[in-house]
């Protein structure tokens, strides 16, 4: 059985082990945890997991932001979705998605944004059979050196 909720301080070394498999580069477990505390005592910030049988196999982070355009409606943007792959094709990812849709209508979002990299097509295909569509916008993103 899946179960969603949020992440907590104990849950950290499962985190890092799901990003390691998302980004193929292992985290700073101590850098992780001190974002984390940051990330819990803001509001905005929802980081869901997916527990299986107690195990973390998914997740995702939700940020609600502010928008100063027509009726001001925040609206919300998703990143760091991931479903290990010892639980793909399970009902995992729709779970978390579902989950993180419902908390955006809970507080009023307008939208949900996401990006995900050119090359991820099988995600491209889950997320549009979530009714999530590909609007042809342009996405850049900058490095910064000193980072």
């Amino acid at each position: 059985m899946v179960v969603i909720k949020e992440i907590e301080l104990e849950s950290l070394h499962e985190l890092g082990e799901l990003y390691q498999e998302l980004m193929n580069q292992p985290s700073d477990l101590n850098k992780l945890e001190q974002v984390f505390k940051v990330i819990k005592a803001d509001r905005r910030y929802i980081l869901l997991g997916a527990f299986v049988d107690g195990e973390l196999m998914g997740s995702l982070m939700g940020i609600v932001c502010h928008d100063l355009v027509g009726d001001c409606k925040p609206f919300m943007v998703i990143e760091n979705v991931v479903v290990s792959s010892r639980a793909r094709r399970q009902g995992v990812g729709k779970k978390l998605m579902l989950a993180i849709e419902e908390i955006a209508h809970e507080r009023d979002c307008f939208y949900i944004i996401l990006v995900s990299g050119e090359k991820r097509k099988e995600a491209h295909v889950f997320y549009e059979s979530l009714g999530y569509r590909d609007e042809k916008v342009e996405g850049y993103r900058k490095h910064l050196s000193s980072h």
